[in-house]
């Protein structure tokens, strides 16, 4: 039986510890979006949540003064 650690191997965790869940949260979308070159359909499938979900926090970021990629076309 393979017991799962909350570290697999390759990942690093310790830089998360002193940043809030929302702000991880924003920086793992935009990073996923940057990466899918502002496909917002391809970034909200690798997330995991709906497009819905994820127009509607890059609208809350963009108010909030974040730069936010423009959408792909």
């Amino acid at each position: 039986m393979h017991k799962r650690t909350h570290e697999e191997p390759g990942t690093d965790i310790s830089g998360l510890v002193g940043h809030t869940v929302a702000d991880i949260e924003r920086e793992l979308i935009l990073e996923t979006l940057r990466h899918c070159s502002g496909n917002r359909t391809h970034a909200a499938n690798i997330l995991g949540i709906s497009i819905r979900t994820l127009r509607n926090k890059l609208h809350e970021y963009a108010e909030s003064g974040v730069v936010v990629p423009p959408p792909h076309h």
